[in-house]
C-alpha cells in the first residue's frame, strides 16, 4: 500500500509482512554494520521474521503486519517501523484496556489500532529504524507522520510506540504524540569482575541473603546449564517449550509463541541466545530463554515443571547477572513488572511509551490521564530507588 505521505525524495509505503523485504535492507536501518547484525536483536528481521513465519503474529492471532516502509528514489528503504494493526490490547505490556472501554462506551471503535513495537517483548528498543546517510532526517519525520496517515487511512482509533528510547520518545513528543511513562527492573554492571565483586556492592545483610538462596536453589540435585549458539539442540527446546507452556497457560490462559517460533529463532540467531536450564537428576525442570544484544542481555520467557525454592531467582537473575559480568555487558533487562527483583540488585528505571490518539474528545482524556500518571509513576520510581539492597555507607563487616 503506497502512503499518501511522501516528498520528492522519499516514499512511504506500508508491507503486510517481511518475506519480501530484504534481511540486510531492514537490519541497515535498524543500526546493523555492514555485514552484521543489529545492537538490539529484537528489531532484527531474524527476530520479526520468526515471529511471523511460526505463526505468532499474522493469520486469527489479532496481530496483522503492517510494517510503514521508507525508500528513496533508487527504492533503496531508508527507514521502517515494526508495526502491526491489532484487533486487541493483549501481549503488549502497556495497558490502554480502560481506554478502550471508555470509549466503546461513548460509541467509539477502539480496534483496529496501530501497534509499533515488537510483539510480546517488553523491552526498550528503536523502533523509527533509519538507515544512516543524507535522508536520515527526512526519514524520520516521514514516518513519524506516516504513522499518523496510515492511521488515518485504515480508521485505526490511535497509533501506539511502545518501549521507546529516550531520544524518539522526545522526538514523537514534539510532534504532537502524548508521552507516558512506567517502570522496569534492570540491573547495571559497574565493572564488576565476578558476582562477589557485585555482592560487595550490596549491604551485608543482603549479601548473605542472596548468598543464601544461590546455594539452596540448586539443592536436591540440581544443576544449572547455560546455553548458546550451536549447543542447543531441538530436545532442548523440546524441553523448554514444555516449560513455558505450562506456566504460560496459567498466566495468560494461551501461551503467546509456538514451538516453531523457538526452532526458527535457535536457527537464525542461535549465537544471540542465551538459554539457562535447571536438570535433576539429569532430566531438565525449568529454564529461561534470554536473547544477548551488543551491550545488554535480555531476560525474556521463564518456565518450570517442578517448584524448588528460589530456583526461579537463580535461573532468570542470578545467572543472568554471572553471564553478563563475564561477557562485559553493561546491563541486564529482565523483562516486566517484578518489584522481587530489587532484592537481587536490579534497579528502576524508566520506561516510555508514545500515543497518537485520533478522536480529540479521546485524546484530551486520555492526556489529562497521562499527566496524572506521570506524576505517580516518577513518585513511585524515587521510592523503589531508595529499596535497593546498595550498601549506603562503608562496607560492613560480616
Amino acid at each position: 500500500m503506497t502512503m499518501e505521505a511522501a516528498t520528492s525524495a522519499l516514499r512511504a509505503e506500508v508491507e503486510t509482512g517481511l518475506s519480501t523485504i530484504p534481511a540486510a535492507e531492514w537490519d541497515a536501518c535498524a543500526g546493523a554494520p555492514e555485514g552484521g547484525t543489529p545492537p538490539n536483536p529484537f528489531v532484527s528481521h531474524a527476530f520479526l521474521s520468526a515471529l511471523e513465519d511460526s505463526g505468532c503474529v499474522g493469520g486469527r492471532s489479532g496481530w496483522t503486519p503492517a510494517h510503514l516502509l521508507v525508500r528513496d528514489a533508487e527504492g533503496r528503504l531508508t527507514g521502517a517501523t515494526p508495526s502491526y494493526l491489532k484487533s486487541h490490547s493483549q501481549g503488549e505490556y502497556v495497558f490502554d484496556h480502560g481506554w478502550a472501554e471508555a470509549y466503546m462506551q461513548a460509541g467509539g471503535a477502539y480496534y483496529p489500532k496501530i501497534q509499533v513495537s515488537v510483539p510480546f517483548t517488553p523491552a526498550t528498543g528503536p523502533r523509527l529504524l533509519v538507515r544512516d546517510g543524507p535522508h536520515a532526517e527526512q526519514t524520520r519525520g516521514l514516518l513519524a507522520q506516516g504513522l499518523k496517515t496510515f492511521c488515518g487511512q485504515v480508521k485505526a482509533s490511535s497509533v501506539h510506540l511502545t518501549f521507546l528510547p529516550e531520544d524518539e520518545w522526545r522526538y514523537l513528543g514534539e510532534r504532537g504524540y502524548l508521552q507516558r511513562t512506567d517502570h522496569q527492573f534492570h540491573w547495571f554492571n559497574d565493572g564488576y569482575r565476578s558476582y562477589d565483586d557485585f555482592l560487595a556492592a550490596l549491604a551485608s545483610r543482603k549479601r548473605k541473603t542472596l548468598k543464601r538462596e544461590r546455594r539452596e536453589a540448586v539443592q536436591n540435585d540440581i544443576e544449572i546449564v547455560r546455553l548458546t549458539g550451536s549447543s542447543i539442540t531441538e530436545d532442548d527446546w523440546d524441553a523448554f517449550f514444555t516449560f513455558y507452556v505450562d506456566t504460560g497457560s496459567r498466566k495468560w490462559g494461551r501461551p503467546y509463541l509456538t514451538r516453531a517460533f523457538f526452532s526458527m529463532v535457535g536457527e537464525r540467531m542461535a549465537d544471540r541466545i542465551l538459554l539457562v536450564i535447571a536438570k535433576r537428576g539429569g532430566r531438565p525442570i525449568a529454564g529461561a530463554i534470554n536473547f544477548i544484544g551488543d551491550d545488554a542481555l535480555y531476560g525474556r520467557n521463564w518456565g518450570c515443571i517442578e517448584d524448588h525454592p528460589f530456583l526461579h531467582f537463580e535461573v532468570c537473575y542470578h545467572q543472568a547477572i554471572d553471564f553478563a559480568i563475564e561477557r562485559g555487558l553493561a546491563r541486564v533487562e529482565a523483562g516486566a513488572q517484578g518489584e522481587h527483583k530489587l532484592a537481587r540488585g536490579y534497579r528502576p528505571v524508566e520506561t516510555r511509551s508514545a500515543h497518537w490518539i485520533a478522536d480529540p474528545g479521546l485524546r484530551r482524556a486520555v492526556a489529562e490521564y497521562l499527566e496524572r500518571e506521570r506524576r505517580y509513576v516518577d513518585a513511585v520510581h524515587g521510592e523503589l530507588e531508595d529499596a535497593t539492597p546498595f550498601r549506603k555507607g562503608p562496607v560492613e563487616e560480616e
